[in-house]
């Protein structure tokens, strides 16, 4: 897969007289781990809407994987940050109602997926603890075969050892599947620890994107520290 992940020229989303996004400028190659950083009302959730299709832009053009968003649905994969599973079915009808859905499914990864993290197919997904539910969630969307997975703070509510194994499997659906990921995250630790790639907006603008071993390279401390002082008006 050569063609970008994402890229964005002077997309802008407006709600009424408040600009969400403004003059966004990105060009993700593909194959990364995106980790989407910054502080509350910075426009991440809204620049996630607007790569999954939800939402059209006020000006500007974005295209993901080459494509105008929403153009292919089977293309990305969305987690949102509750993590959604429906509470009455059990996890095996889960996979069933993905494959109805889905032209690319792959079965066997789903299943095989679940049982290597030891869920009873059998089991209704709102009796999953909250870990299991956020894997759910994760391997349905992984299992649609995307090329590009879009998650929305999916582990904000799990605790250390629960988000230690959803971003563990993170980065191994996206080495199976050849994929790119955004992964929206207020967890710097774990945008450290999985992401190869930074997109950091605040005031609905971008202030720092690129390789992590660049900005690494260009910045001292570690990638928390440097996040962190873009997030509050430091380094340019």
């Amino acid at each position: 897969m050569s063609t970008e992940a994402l890229r964005a020229t002077a997309l802008t989303k407006r709600y009424g007289r408040r600009t969400a996004l403004a003059e966004v400028e990105l060009a993700v190659p593909p194959g990364r781990i995106v980790g989407l950083v910054g502080p509350n009302g910075a426009g991440k959730s809204t620049l996630l809407q607007l790569i999954c299709g939800l939402i059209e832009p006020s000006g500007g053009v974005l295209t993901v994987l080459g494509r105008r968003p929403g153009a292919d649905p089977a293309a990305v994969g969305f987690v949102a940050q509750d993590t959604p599973v429906y509470a009455g079915l059990s996890v095996g009808e889960h996979l069933r109602l993905g494959e109805r859905l889905n032209p690319r499914w792959d079965a066997a990864l789903a299943r095989r997926r679940i049982e290597q993290l030891g869920i009873d197919l059998r089991q209704r997904a709102g009796r999953l603890s909250g870990g299991q539910r956020a894997q759910l969630a994760l391997t349905v969307a992984a299992a649609k075969r995307p090329d590009l997975l879009v998650l929305d703070e999916p582990a904000a509510a799990l605790d250390p050892l629960a988000r230690n194994g959803f971003m563990t499997s993170l980065v191994e659906f996206v080495t199976d599947l050849g994929a790119s990921a955004v992964l929206s995250s207020h967890l710097l630790s774990d945008v450290e620890r999985v992401c190869d790639y930074l997109v950091l907006l605040r005031d609905g603008r971008v202030q720092l994107a690129g390789e992590v071993r660049d900005i690494l390279a260009r910045h001292s401390g570690g990638l928390e520290e440097i996040a962190l002082g873009y997030m509050t008006g430091g380094p340019r």
